[in-house]
């Protein structure tokens, strides 16, 4: 796949992934008993740690295969 195909693929990857991270850390978090601090604390680490699970799809959108045969 040429390198703007696959970072089309992962620009779309990425949007999806978000959608589904924030609505999993929403339902998540109706779950969990209300005060502030908790709101503070769960959303302050599940939104710093939305990129963590994406370095693989940014790597391959970024090298791919073509990176590793040179």
């Amino acid at each position: 796949m040429p390198p703007r195909g696959r970072r089309f693929v992962a620009a779309i990857g990425v949007l999806a992934f978000l959608a589904f991270w924030v609505w999993g850390l929403i339902a998540l978090r109706a779950m969990l008993p209300p005060s502030a601090w908790i709101d503070f604390a769960f959303f302050g680490l599940g939104g710093a740690a939305w990129g963590l699970p994406l370095i693989p799809l940014l790597k391959w959108a970024e090298g791919g295969r073509d990176r590793k045969r040179r």
